[in-house]
């Protein structure tokens, strides 16, 4: 498998290949016409020149894959050329190869080659000026940059280009991403809220039905069924009422409504009248205790979410309490509205209604969402909710 790769690593690209034909083939044109950049040289026979021209345009296959190789390679064949009549394509093969090391080469030799050529640059131009003393020594220093700097340069900005566009993509992809982790989110957070609406509003009237409807059921007494029908009816009309409402809520979502009255605390007398009423046939009674002081404001968010919790603390007791009293406290102390409803706990005769924990999960969530604590559990013979809210209005948009 590593010789495998290695050999992948090695295999020309085949835009590589094209470019090594055509730039061998434009050197042995101009050759054949004896047409050379340094003809006074005489120092080596001139097919000499075709040397340095094969071996750099061989490096034109390596230009992708193995910069590190190819550019140590051209120097020095550029430097042999120099001995030579000369080929103008093999100084533009150089020129490809520095450009291709800068573009495709490690980020630290595309950092490092544009300094060190306009290093080279400088140093070749002092060093012909002092040496030829002329001013048309200034071109070799100018020919030095456009073979070796230019490039180097060239390829050292379309390498930052392209990284800034890559990063723009990569930016582009996580706020992408996060938006739509958001969304799940606003989505998943959006369905719990409804699923603990809904649980509300129609969960105490269709535990009220359960019950007496078990009742009329398991009791064979005609002034038993009749009773139990008259709440079965008034809980499911509630029932129908509240749950159309909900829908055309969902419905008309994106319309414009009339406001919807939210349930406050003041409501609580109703509510805990009809558990009353509903409760009556199962020996259970209800009490309200509220200590508060009068008129005390209350967060909005607060007063539901006490509101919700007293009813399904309301509706767990009819579904499991035992015969006695239910009794709901609702106290505020330190910025804190305390609800406690105590529930009496132990067998219990006669028709019972089957929970599904849901309602636990949905007061703990809100009692949750607004910074506060909640706990619900067995003490003795009482089953307990006790739930502590922020009463002071910062303490819930905070």
């Amino acid at each position: 498998m590593p010789s495998k790769t290695r050999v992948s690593a090695f295999r020309p690209h085949r835009d590589d290949v094209l470019l090594c034909v055509a730039s061998v083939l434009a050197g042995l044109f101009l050759w054949s016409l004896g047409v050379h950049s340094s003809p006074n040289r005489n120092l080596l026979p001139d097919w000499a020149a075709l040397v340095p021209l094969f071996v750099l345009g061989a490096m034109e296959l390596l230009r992708r894959t193995a910069p590190r190789v190819t550019l140590p390679v051209g120097t020095v064949g550029i430097i042999a050329d120099q001995f030579t009549v000369g080929n103008m394509a093999t100084v533009l093969i150089f020129t490809d190869l520095m450009y291709a090391a800068v573009v495709y080469g490690k980020p630290s030799m595309a950092r490092r080659l544009p300094v060190s050529t306009g290093l080279i640059t400088i140093a070749v131009t002092i060093a012909s000026v002092a040496w030829l003393r002329t001013p048309q020594a200034l071109l070799i220093g100018v020919i030095t940059g456009i073979v070796s700097f230019g490039p180097a340069l060239t390829g050292a900005t379309l390498r930052n280009h392209r990284e800034a566009a890559e990063a723009a993509r990569l930016r582009a992809e996580q706020t992408a991403l996060l938006a739509e982790m958001d969304r799940s989110q606003a989505v998943v957070a959006e369905r719990a809220r409804m699923a603990r609406e809904l649980h509300d509003m129609v969960a105490n009237h269709l535990s009220a039905i359960a019950i007496h409807s078990t009742a009329a059921l398991s009791i064979d007494s005609p002034a038993t069924s009749r009773d139990a029908l008259g709440v079965i009816r008034e809980n499911s009309v509630q029932g129908l009422a509240e749950m159309r409402r909900l829908i055309g809520l969902l419905r008309d979502a994106g319309a414009e409504q009339e406001p919807v009255a939210v349930p406050s605390l003041d409501g609580l007398d109703v509510l805990v009248g009809k558990a009353r009423v509903n409760g009556a046939g199962s020996g259970l009674d209800f009490v309200l205790e509220d200590t508060r002081a009068d008129g005390e404001p209350l967060p909005a968010p607060v007063e539901l979410a006490a509101y919700r919790i007293v009813q399904e603390s309301l509706t767990n007791a009819l579904k499991h309490a035992v015969p006695g009293t239910v009794r709901v406290r609702l106290t505020s102390a330190d910025g804190l509205l305390t609800v406690r409803v105590d529930s009496p706990y132990g067998e219990r005769p006669g028709p019972r209604a089957p929970g599904s924990g849901a309602g636990l999960v949905g007061m703990r969530e809100r009692t949750e969402l607004l910074g506060g604590a909640f706990h619900a559990g067995r003490a003795g013979t009482v089953w307990q909710v006790r739930a502590s809210l922020p009463a002071e209005e910062k303490a819930v948009t905070g």
